[in-house]
C-alpha cells in the first residue's frame, strides 16, 4: 500500500491566525453531541423539506423549548387549581378535602 504524505502549506501565512471556530456560536447556545432515533431525525428533516428549507436542528430546539414551556404552564395551572380546591369552601362551609378527613377520623 502506498503511503501519502500531507502536502506542505506552501505560501500560507499563519502568523496572524487565531485558534477556535471559524464561525462563533450564538450567545446562549452550546454545541453538543446527542444521539437521536432515526425516526426523530427523519421527522424533523422532512418537516424542513415540506416547509421549503430551513434547519432541522432549529426545529428540534423549538420543539424542546415548547415542551418545557408547556410543562411549566401545566404545572402553574395545576397548582392554581389545587389552591382553589383547598381554599374554597363548599356549600356547607367546609372544604372537600377537610370534610373527607373529618369523615375518616369519625
Amino acid at each position: 500500500m502506498k503511503s501519502t504524505a500531507a502536502e506542505p502549506y506552501r505560501d500560507i501565512d499563519f502568523s496572524r491566525a487565531k485558534r477556535g471556530p471559524v464561525v462563533k456560536s450564538e450567545p446562549g447556545k452550546t454545541k453538543i453531541s446527542i444521539r437521536l432515533d432515526n425516526a426523530v431525525l427523519g421527522y424533523f428533516r422532512s418537516a424542513v423539506e415540506r416547509a421549503g428549507g430551513g434547519n432541522y436542528q432549529s426545529l428540534i430546539n423549538d420543539a424542546l423549548l415548547a415542551h418545557i414551556h408547556q410543562r411549566s404552564v401545566l404545572e402553574v395551572v395545576r397548582q392554581a387549581v389545587r389552591e382553589e380546591i383547598f381554599a374554597s369552601p363548599d356549600k356547607r362551609g367546609v372544604s372537600g378535602s377537610r370534610r373527607t378527613r373529618l369523615k375518616r377520623a369519625a
